[in-house]
């Protein structure tokens, strides 16, 4: 049976649990491995959670934390928000507890997934994070790499971030990847997590943010469907489905926040594009890369936080 958009579509507040935002587990899923919470601490407050049987990365989406685990504390310095910086962070095994603390408040992602080895307490460190630039044209987006499977170490989580320049598509061609075919597609649950750059007119007028997010069934799993209209704050399932695009309002920059995880014995991301639209990247070799990108490199973002740091001292 086709299930449609209000089944996949969590709308900011929607999904809120708890000390959480946003919660989205395997139980609420209907799934299997991929989780996403955000987590808003005030200056000053802290939380702390079991990890049960998810392997998770904390991720600053503003401001900065420290996160104690295993007898160990690791200071993640942050960023002011998803549009100015790439962020370090750290990586916690299931089977423990974990406290995040926060001397300023902050918004934090804590990405999951269900998984069987038990991997060390680990820092990600922000100069570290490849940046990439995926498309070409109106089809160009920038990739923050942070938890990709081939960067860093994780049994089944894999967690990227993708900024989008108002007008343009990412997330294109449609792509799948709900069925394992070995060294062609992998089988992954996937969240996405949206935040949108809202519009400042000279006048002092601020503008709320849109995009629009599309998944079409693919003939396998759920037979998903879904066309939304998304903001910030808000998240979509995709447990199976050909999806994309990804499309960001014209004057809106669009972020995504990808968390993957599967069955699969080998953590890969493998995807086969949707065959009416795959001609795309033969396009891309003859058109350049939008020069609005990148928003930020990792070098630059994790230089400009030490200048801070340091004016900080200073003062």
């Amino acid at each position: 049976m086709t299930r449609t958009t209000t089944d996949f579509h969590l709308r900011a507040g929607s999904a809120a649990a708890g000390p959480y935002a946003l919660d989205i587990g395997p139980e609420s899923a209907g799934w299997g491995y991929s989780s996403l919470r955000v987590l808003e601490l005030g200056p000053g407050e802290s939380h702390t959670f079991p990890t049960g049987e998810s392997e998770w990365i904390v991720l600053p989406l503003s401001g900065g934390c420290t996160v104690e685990a295993e007898g160990q504390t690791l200071e993640l310095h942050g960023r002011e928000s998803v549009f100015t910086a790439v962020s370090d962070f750290a990586y916690v095994p299931r089977d423990a507890e974990v406290t995040l603390g926060s001397a300023a408040g902050g918004r934090f992602a804590l990405t999951g997934a269900r998984c069987e080895r038990r991997l060390p307490v680990r820092y990600g460190a922000a100069a570290d994070v490849p940046v990439e630039l995926r498309g070409s044209g109106q089809c160009s987006r920038q990739v923050n790499n942070f938890g990709a499977a081939s960067v860093f170490e994780a049994d089944k989580l894999i967690a990227v971030e993708v900024l989008t320049p108002g007008g343009n598509w990412s997330s294109y061609p449609p792509h799948k990847h709900d069925e394992h075919r070995e060294g062609v597609e992998s089988e992954l649950e996937e969240i996405y997590y949206y935040e949108i750059a809202p519009h400042h007119t000279p006048d002092g007028r601020s503008t709320e943010g849109l995009g629009y997010q599309r998944v079409t069934p693919s003939g396998h799993g759920r037979g998903t469907d879904v066309l939304a209209e998304v903001r910030s704050g808000d998240a979509v399932l995709i447990p199976d489905g050909w999806h994309g695009p990804s499309m960001a309002a014209p004057g809106h920059d669009m972020y995504y926040l990808n968390v993957m995880a599967g069955p699969g014995v080998d953590r890969a991301w493998l995807i086969c594009d949707h065959p009416d639209h795959a001609w795309i990247r033969g396009a891309w070799a003859d058109t350049p890369m939008d020069p609005r990108l990148p928003l930020y490199g990792a070098k630059e973002s994790a230089e400009a936080r030490a200048g801070s740091r340091e004016e900080e001292g200073e003062r």
